[in-house]
Protein backbone atom coordinates (compact mmCIF):
# COMPACT_ATOMS: atom_id res chain seq x y z
CA UNK A 1 0.00 0.00 0.00
CA UNK A 2 1.29 3.46 -0.83
CA UNK A 3 2.19 5.67 2.09
CA UNK A 4 1.36 8.87 0.20
CA UNK A 5 -1.17 10.84 2.20
CA UNK A 6 -3.78 13.13 0.69
CA UNK A 7 -3.08 16.67 1.80
CA UNK A 8 -6.53 18.06 1.09
CA UNK A 9 -8.50 19.19 4.15
CA UNK A 10 -10.61 16.51 5.75
CA UNK A 11 -14.09 17.15 7.09
CA UNK A 12 -14.33 18.16 10.70
CA UNK A 13 -16.85 16.92 13.21
CA UNK A 14 -20.11 18.88 13.12
CA UNK A 15 -20.83 21.15 16.08
CA UNK A 16 -24.13 19.38 16.76
CA UNK A 17 -23.79 15.62 16.32
CA UNK A 18 -26.45 13.70 14.46
CA UNK A 19 -26.91 10.02 13.89
CA UNK A 20 -28.46 10.50 10.48
CA UNK A 21 -26.37 11.22 7.37
CA UNK A 22 -25.82 14.88 6.63
CA UNK A 23 -24.78 16.65 3.41
CA UNK A 24 -21.02 16.66 3.13
CA UNK A 25 -19.43 20.11 2.84
CA UNK A 26 -16.05 18.40 2.37
CA UNK A 27 -15.20 15.04 0.93
CA UNK A 28 -14.24 12.07 3.04
CA UNK A 29 -10.46 11.55 3.01
CA UNK A 30 -10.39 7.92 1.91
CA UNK A 31 -6.64 7.93 1.25
CA UNK A 32 -5.99 9.07 4.80
CA UNK A 33 -8.51 6.57 6.15
CA UNK A 34 -6.88 3.79 4.13
CA UNK A 35 -3.45 4.74 5.47
CA UNK A 36 -4.52 4.88 9.13
CA UNK A 37 -6.44 1.61 8.66
CA UNK A 38 -3.30 0.01 7.21
CA UNK A 39 -1.28 1.24 10.19
CA UNK A 40 -3.96 -0.20 12.47
CA UNK A 41 -3.63 -3.47 10.56
CA UNK A 42 0.13 -3.60 11.23
CA UNK A 43 -0.27 -2.59 14.87
CA UNK A 44 -2.89 -5.20 15.70
CA UNK A 45 -1.25 -7.91 13.58
CA UNK A 46 1.87 -7.59 15.73
CA UNK A 47 -0.19 -7.54 18.92
CA UNK A 48 -2.17 -10.63 17.91
CA UNK A 49 1.05 -12.60 17.62
CA UNK A 50 1.15 -12.70 21.41
CA UNK A 51 -2.21 -14.49 21.45
CA UNK A 52 -1.32 -16.77 18.54
CA UNK A 53 1.89 -18.13 20.09
CA UNK A 54 0.33 -18.98 23.46
CA UNK A 55 0.53 -22.74 22.83
CA UNK A 56 4.25 -22.40 22.01
CA UNK A 57 4.91 -20.23 25.07
CA UNK A 58 2.85 -22.51 27.30
CA UNK A 59 5.00 -25.48 26.35
CA UNK A 60 8.33 -23.64 26.19
CA UNK A 61 7.96 -21.90 29.56
CA UNK A 62 5.73 -24.55 31.20
CA UNK A 63 2.96 -22.01 31.87
CA UNK A 64 -0.43 -22.64 33.44
CA UNK A 65 -3.65 -21.20 32.03
CA UNK A 66 -3.57 -18.69 34.88
CA UNK A 67 -0.12 -17.49 33.79
CA UNK A 68 -1.36 -17.24 30.19
CA UNK A 69 -4.25 -15.12 31.45
CA UNK A 70 -1.87 -12.88 33.44
CA UNK A 71 0.26 -12.40 30.33
CA UNK A 72 -2.82 -11.24 28.42
CA UNK A 73 -3.88 -9.05 31.33
CA UNK A 74 -0.43 -7.39 31.47
CA UNK A 75 -0.61 -6.50 27.79
CA UNK A 76 -4.23 -5.41 27.76
CA UNK A 77 -4.31 -3.57 31.08
CA UNK A 78 -1.15 -1.67 30.05
CA UNK A 79 -2.88 -0.92 26.79
CA UNK A 80 -5.96 0.32 28.63
CA UNK A 81 -4.79 2.42 31.57
CA UNK A 82 -2.96 5.13 29.62
CA UNK A 83 -5.48 5.54 26.81
CA UNK A 84 -7.97 7.92 28.49
CA UNK A 85 -5.06 9.99 29.86
CA UNK A 86 -3.41 10.16 26.43
CA UNK A 87 -6.74 11.03 24.81
CA UNK A 88 -7.59 13.75 27.34
CA UNK A 89 -4.14 15.32 26.97
CA UNK A 90 -4.15 15.26 23.17
CA UNK A 91 -7.64 16.78 23.04
CA UNK A 92 -5.90 19.94 24.31
CA UNK A 93 -2.39 19.32 22.95
CA UNK A 94 -2.51 17.16 19.80
CA UNK A 95 0.74 15.29 19.07
CA UNK A 96 0.64 14.17 15.42
CA UNK A 97 3.96 12.30 15.45
CA UNK A 98 3.16 10.42 18.66
CA UNK A 99 1.70 7.80 16.31
CA UNK A 100 5.21 6.85 15.16
CA UNK A 101 6.42 6.80 18.77
CA UNK A 102 3.61 4.37 19.58
CA UNK A 103 4.76 1.96 16.89
CA UNK A 104 8.29 2.30 18.26
CA UNK A 105 7.10 0.93 21.62
CA UNK A 106 5.41 -1.94 19.80
CA UNK A 107 8.62 -2.68 17.90
CA UNK A 108 10.65 -2.74 21.13
CA UNK A 109 8.16 -5.11 22.76
CA UNK A 110 8.17 -7.42 19.75
CA UNK A 111 11.96 -7.68 19.66
CA UNK A 112 12.10 -8.32 23.40
CA UNK A 113 9.42 -11.00 23.07
CA UNK A 114 11.53 -12.80 20.44
CA UNK A 115 14.49 -13.19 22.85
CA UNK A 116 12.76 -13.33 26.26
CA UNK A 117 14.50 -15.97 28.43
CA UNK A 118 11.91 -16.07 31.23
CA UNK A 119 8.27 -15.48 32.09
CA UNK A 120 9.11 -12.17 33.78
CA UNK A 121 10.70 -10.82 30.59
CA UNK A 122 7.66 -11.98 28.62
CA UNK A 123 5.54 -9.80 30.91
CA UNK A 124 7.80 -6.78 30.27
CA UNK A 125 7.61 -7.36 26.51
CA UNK A 126 3.82 -7.59 26.67
CA UNK A 127 3.72 -4.34 28.66
CA UNK A 128 5.78 -2.53 26.00
CA UNK A 129 3.44 -3.71 23.27
CA UNK A 130 0.49 -2.58 25.39
CA UNK A 131 2.06 0.86 25.93
CA UNK A 132 2.40 1.29 22.18
CA UNK A 133 -1.26 0.45 21.78
CA UNK A 134 -2.30 2.93 24.47
CA UNK A 135 -0.59 5.77 22.59
CA UNK A 136 -1.68 4.66 19.14
CA UNK A 137 -5.45 4.29 19.50
CA UNK A 138 -6.69 7.68 20.79
CA UNK A 139 -4.75 9.73 18.23
CA UNK A 140 -5.40 7.37 15.32
CA UNK A 141 -9.12 7.40 16.13
CA UNK A 142 -8.97 11.20 16.03
CA UNK A 143 -7.29 11.04 12.61
CA UNK A 144 -10.12 8.81 11.38
CA UNK A 145 -12.73 11.31 12.59
CA UNK A 146 -10.83 14.25 11.05
CA UNK A 147 -10.77 12.47 7.70
CA UNK A 148 -14.40 11.31 7.88
CA UNK A 149 -16.01 14.19 6.00
CA UNK A 150 -18.92 13.81 8.45
CA UNK A 151 -19.39 10.07 7.84
CA UNK A 152 -18.14 9.23 11.30
CA UNK A 153 -19.47 5.69 11.48
CA UNK A 154 -18.01 4.76 8.10
CA UNK A 155 -14.65 6.28 9.05
CA UNK A 156 -14.50 4.37 12.34
CA UNK A 157 -15.43 1.14 10.57
CA UNK A 158 -12.67 1.60 8.00
CA UNK A 159 -10.24 2.32 10.82
CA UNK A 160 -11.47 -0.64 12.89
CA UNK A 161 -11.46 -3.14 10.03
CA UNK A 162 -7.74 -2.56 9.61
CA UNK A 163 -7.14 -3.54 13.23
CA UNK A 164 -9.43 -6.54 13.07
CA UNK A 165 -7.87 -7.63 9.79
CA UNK A 166 -4.46 -7.46 11.44
CA UNK A 167 -5.73 -9.44 14.42
CA UNK A 168 -6.97 -12.10 12.01
CA UNK A 169 -3.74 -12.19 10.01
CA UNK A 170 -1.50 -12.57 13.06
CA UNK A 171 -2.49 -16.17 13.90
CA UNK A 172 -2.31 -17.18 10.22
CA UNK A 173 1.21 -15.76 9.86
CA UNK A 174 2.17 -17.29 13.20
CA UNK A 175 1.08 -20.71 11.95
CA UNK A 176 3.12 -20.26 8.75
CA UNK A 177 6.21 -18.47 10.05
CA UNK A 178 6.62 -18.70 13.81
CA UNK A 179 8.01 -22.16 14.58
CA UNK A 180 10.29 -20.93 17.34
CA UNK A 181 10.37 -17.87 19.56
CA UNK A 182 13.18 -16.13 17.67
CA UNK A 183 11.10 -16.13 14.47
CA UNK A 184 9.02 -13.30 15.93
CA UNK A 185 11.85 -10.90 15.09
CA UNK A 186 10.91 -11.09 11.41
CA UNK A 187 7.79 -9.10 12.20
CA UNK A 188 9.95 -6.12 13.17
CA UNK A 189 9.93 -5.32 9.43
CA UNK A 190 6.17 -4.74 9.66
CA UNK A 191 6.70 -2.41 12.63
CA UNK A 192 9.29 -0.42 10.67
CA UNK A 193 6.85 -0.03 7.77
CA UNK A 194 4.25 1.11 10.29
CA UNK A 195 6.58 3.78 11.66
CA UNK A 196 7.08 5.20 8.15
CA UNK A 197 3.36 5.19 7.35
CA UNK A 198 2.48 6.81 10.67
CA UNK A 199 5.14 9.49 10.22
CA UNK A 200 3.49 10.45 6.92
CA UNK A 201 0.05 10.44 8.54
CA UNK A 202 1.47 12.62 11.30
CA UNK A 203 2.57 15.13 8.68
CA UNK A 204 -0.96 15.27 7.24
CA UNK A 205 -2.38 15.62 10.74
CA UNK A 206 0.01 18.48 11.51
CA UNK A 207 -1.04 20.30 8.33
CA UNK A 208 -4.70 20.07 9.35
CA UNK A 209 -3.85 21.57 12.74
CA UNK A 210 -1.84 24.34 11.10
CA UNK A 211 -4.92 25.46 9.17
CA UNK A 212 -6.15 26.65 12.52
CA UNK A 213 -9.32 28.46 13.34
CA UNK A 214 -12.04 26.42 11.67
CA UNK A 215 -10.83 23.06 12.93
CA UNK A 216 -10.12 24.36 16.43
CA UNK A 217 -13.61 25.80 16.59
CA UNK A 218 -15.10 22.47 15.44
CA UNK A 219 -13.03 20.58 18.00
CA UNK A 220 -13.98 22.86 20.88
CA UNK A 221 -16.43 22.03 23.64
CA UNK A 222 -20.03 21.91 22.43
CA UNK A 223 -23.27 21.07 24.18
CA UNK A 224 -24.34 17.45 24.39
CA UNK A 225 -27.62 16.71 22.59
CA UNK A 226 -29.01 15.19 25.82
CA UNK A 227 -29.14 16.16 29.49
CA UNK A 228 -26.18 15.39 31.74
CA UNK A 229 -27.94 12.64 33.68
CA UNK A 230 -28.93 10.98 30.41
CA UNK A 231 -25.31 11.15 29.26
CA UNK A 232 -24.12 9.51 32.50
CA UNK A 233 -26.73 6.75 32.26
CA UNK A 234 -25.94 6.12 28.61
CA UNK A 235 -22.19 5.99 29.25
CA UNK A 236 -22.69 3.42 32.00
CA UNK A 237 -24.83 1.29 29.70
CA UNK A 238 -22.28 1.56 26.89
CA UNK A 239 -19.51 0.49 29.28
CA UNK A 240 -21.52 -2.56 30.36
CA UNK A 241 -22.07 -3.47 26.71
CA UNK A 242 -18.35 -3.12 26.00
CA UNK A 243 -17.70 -5.35 29.03
CA UNK A 244 -20.02 -8.05 27.68
CA UNK A 245 -18.51 -7.91 24.20
CA UNK A 246 -14.85 -7.97 25.19
CA UNK A 247 -15.18 -10.39 28.08
CA UNK A 248 -16.79 -12.83 25.67
CA UNK A 249 -14.24 -12.05 22.96
CA UNK A 250 -11.45 -12.85 25.46
CA UNK A 251 -12.78 -16.39 25.71
CA UNK A 252 -12.20 -16.86 22.00
CA UNK A 253 -9.08 -14.83 21.32
CA UNK A 254 -7.17 -16.25 24.29
CA UNK A 255 -8.50 -19.80 24.69
CA UNK A 256 -10.18 -20.89 21.45
CA UNK A 257 -7.07 -22.74 20.24
CA UNK A 258 -6.82 -24.62 23.54
CA UNK A 259 -10.54 -25.46 23.41
CA UNK A 260 -10.21 -26.92 19.90
CA UNK A 261 -7.03 -28.82 20.78
CA UNK A 262 -8.55 -30.33 23.92
CA UNK A 263 -12.11 -31.03 22.81
CA UNK A 264 -11.53 -32.01 19.17
CA UNK A 265 -7.87 -33.16 19.36
CA UNK A 266 -6.75 -30.66 16.70
CA UNK A 267 -3.06 -30.00 16.09
CA UNK A 268 -1.77 -26.57 17.13
CA UNK A 269 -1.48 -25.24 13.57
CA UNK A 270 -4.99 -26.46 12.67
CA UNK A 271 -6.36 -24.74 15.79
CA UNK A 272 -4.55 -21.53 14.80
CA UNK A 273 -6.20 -21.67 11.38
CA UNK A 274 -9.61 -21.93 13.06
CA UNK A 275 -8.69 -18.89 15.16
CA UNK A 276 -7.82 -17.10 11.91
CA UNK A 277 -11.29 -17.90 10.53
CA UNK A 278 -12.93 -16.47 13.63
CA UNK A 279 -10.81 -13.31 13.52
CA UNK A 280 -11.45 -12.97 9.79
CA UNK A 281 -15.17 -12.99 10.57
CA UNK A 282 -14.57 -10.24 13.12
CA UNK A 283 -12.75 -8.18 10.49
CA UNK A 284 -15.53 -8.73 7.94
CA UNK A 285 -18.26 -7.80 10.38
CA UNK A 286 -16.53 -4.65 11.57
CA UNK A 287 -17.01 -2.78 8.31
CA UNK A 288 -20.81 -3.02 8.59
CA UNK A 289 -21.56 -1.46 11.96
CA UNK A 290 -20.38 2.08 11.23
CA UNK A 291 -22.00 2.83 7.87
CA UNK A 292 -25.23 1.05 8.82
CA UNK A 293 -25.31 3.13 12.00
CA UNK A 294 -24.86 6.28 9.90
CA UNK A 295 -28.05 5.35 8.07
CA UNK A 296 -30.40 3.66 10.52
CA UNK A 297 -29.08 4.82 13.89
CA UNK A 298 -26.39 3.37 16.11
CA UNK A 299 -28.81 2.19 18.78
CA UNK A 300 -30.35 -0.31 16.38
CA UNK A 301 -26.93 -1.61 15.41
CA UNK A 302 -26.01 -2.04 19.09
CA UNK A 303 -29.25 -3.97 19.71
CA UNK A 304 -28.54 -6.38 16.88
CA UNK A 305 -24.82 -6.86 17.43
CA UNK A 306 -24.81 -7.54 21.20
CA UNK A 307 -28.12 -9.24 21.93
CA UNK A 308 -28.26 -10.82 18.46
CA UNK A 309 -25.40 -13.23 19.13
CA UNK A 310 -26.94 -14.74 22.29
CA UNK A 311 -28.65 -17.71 20.56
CA UNK A 312 -25.36 -18.66 18.93
CA UNK A 313 -23.20 -18.32 22.06
CA UNK A 314 -25.67 -20.43 24.05
CA UNK A 315 -25.50 -23.17 21.43
CA UNK A 316 -21.73 -23.14 20.90
CA UNK A 317 -20.57 -25.40 23.80
CA UNK A 318 -22.91 -28.21 22.73
CA UNK A 319 -22.00 -28.81 19.07
CA UNK A 320 -19.34 -30.67 17.07
CA UNK A 321 -16.32 -29.26 15.27
CA UNK A 322 -18.11 -28.28 12.05
CA UNK A 323 -20.85 -26.33 13.82
CA UNK A 324 -18.32 -24.87 16.26
CA UNK A 325 -16.52 -23.37 13.27
CA UNK A 326 -19.78 -22.09 11.76
CA UNK A 327 -21.09 -20.63 15.02
CA UNK A 328 -17.85 -18.87 15.94
CA UNK A 329 -17.78 -17.33 12.45
CA UNK A 330 -21.34 -16.04 12.91
CA UNK A 331 -20.59 -14.80 16.44
CA UNK A 332 -17.48 -12.95 15.31
CA UNK A 333 -19.24 -11.42 12.31
CA UNK A 334 -22.25 -10.11 14.25
CA UNK A 335 -20.46 -9.08 17.44
CA UNK A 336 -17.81 -7.13 15.54
CA UNK A 337 -20.28 -4.53 14.32
CA UNK A 338 -20.87 -3.29 17.87
CA UNK A 339 -17.74 -1.34 18.72
CA UNK A 340 -17.75 1.26 15.94
CA UNK A 341 -21.42 2.00 16.70
CA UNK A 342 -20.75 2.23 20.47
CA UNK A 343 -17.70 4.47 20.03
CA UNK A 344 -19.36 6.96 17.68
CA UNK A 345 -22.50 6.97 19.85
CA UNK A 346 -20.33 7.95 22.83
CA UNK A 347 -18.48 10.61 20.81
CA UNK A 348 -21.83 12.15 19.90
CA UNK A 349 -22.95 12.11 23.53
CA UNK A 350 -19.81 14.07 24.54
CA UNK A 351 -18.89 16.23 21.53
CA UNK A 352 -15.51 17.93 21.40
CA UNK A 353 -13.78 15.17 23.41
CA UNK A 354 -12.87 12.72 20.66
CA UNK A 355 -9.52 11.73 22.13
CA UNK A 356 -10.79 11.29 25.67
CA UNK A 357 -13.84 9.27 24.60
CA UNK A 358 -11.79 7.15 22.18
CA UNK A 359 -9.13 6.51 24.80
CA UNK A 360 -11.75 5.68 27.42
CA UNK A 361 -13.54 3.13 25.27
CA UNK A 362 -10.48 1.58 23.64
CA UNK A 363 -8.83 1.46 27.04
CA UNK A 364 -11.85 -0.02 28.77
CA UNK A 365 -12.24 -2.58 25.98
CA UNK A 366 -8.63 -3.69 26.29
CA UNK A 367 -8.85 -3.69 30.08
CA UNK A 368 -11.95 -5.87 30.04
CA UNK A 369 -10.28 -8.19 27.56
CA UNK A 370 -7.25 -8.47 29.83
CA UNK A 371 -9.20 -9.00 33.03
CA UNK A 372 -11.44 -11.43 31.18
CA UNK A 373 -8.43 -13.43 29.99
CA UNK A 374 -7.06 -13.68 33.54
CA UNK A 375 -10.41 -14.62 35.11
CA UNK A 376 -11.21 -17.13 32.38
CA UNK A 377 -7.74 -18.62 32.63
CA UNK A 378 -8.35 -19.34 36.29
CA UNK A 379 -11.74 -20.78 35.42
CA UNK A 380 -10.16 -23.06 32.81
CA UNK A 381 -7.60 -24.30 35.33
CA UNK A 382 -10.31 -24.98 37.93
CA UNK A 383 -13.31 -26.17 35.92
CA UNK A 384 -11.90 -27.07 32.50
CA UNK A 385 -11.76 -25.19 29.21
CA UNK A 386 -15.31 -26.15 28.17
CA UNK A 387 -16.77 -24.43 31.24
CA UNK A 388 -15.40 -21.12 29.95
CA UNK A 389 -17.76 -21.21 26.98
CA UNK A 390 -20.71 -22.53 28.98
CA UNK A 391 -20.57 -19.59 31.42
CA UNK A 392 -19.63 -16.88 28.91
CA UNK A 393 -22.56 -17.86 26.68
CA UNK A 394 -24.88 -15.71 28.82
CA UNK A 395 -22.89 -12.45 28.52
CA UNK A 396 -24.60 -11.21 25.31
CA UNK A 397 -27.92 -11.14 27.20
CA UNK A 398 -26.63 -7.90 28.74
CA UNK A 399 -27.52 -6.41 25.38
CA UNK A 400 -31.03 -5.98 26.81
CA UNK A 401 -29.66 -2.88 28.58
CA UNK A 402 -29.61 -1.13 25.19
CA UNK A 403 -33.20 -0.15 25.93
CA UNK A 404 -31.84 2.51 28.33
CA UNK A 405 -29.85 4.32 25.61
CA UNK A 406 -31.35 7.57 24.29
CA UNK A 407 -32.38 7.67 20.65
CA UNK A 408 -30.37 10.65 19.41
CA UNK A 409 -32.13 10.62 16.03
CA UNK A 410 -35.26 11.89 17.76
CA UNK A 411 -33.61 15.11 18.84
CA UNK A 412 -32.55 16.40 22.27
CA UNK A 413 -33.92 14.50 25.23
CA UNK A 414 -34.16 15.94 28.72
CA UNK A 415 -35.69 13.01 30.57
Amino acid sequence: MSTTIDSAPAGAAPATPSLSPSPQAERTGFRVLSAISFAHFLNDMIQSLILAIYPMLKGGFNLSFTQIGLLTMTYQVTASLLQPVVGLYTDKHPKPHSLSVAMGFTLAGLLLLSVAPSYGVLLVAAALVGTGSSIFHPESSRVARMASGGQHGLAQSIFQVGGNGGSAMGPLLAALIVHQQASLAWFSLAALVGIVVLWRIGGWYARQLAQGARKRKAAGATASPVATRVVVRAMVVLMVLVFSKYFYMASLTSYYTFYLMERFALARQDAQLHLFLFLFAVAAGTILGGPIGDRIGRKRVIWASILGVAPFTLLLPHVGLFWTTVLTFIIGFILASAFSAILVFAQELIPGKVGMVSGLFFGFAFGMGGIGAAVLGGMADTHGIRAVYEYCAYLPLLGLLTVFLPDLREGPQRA
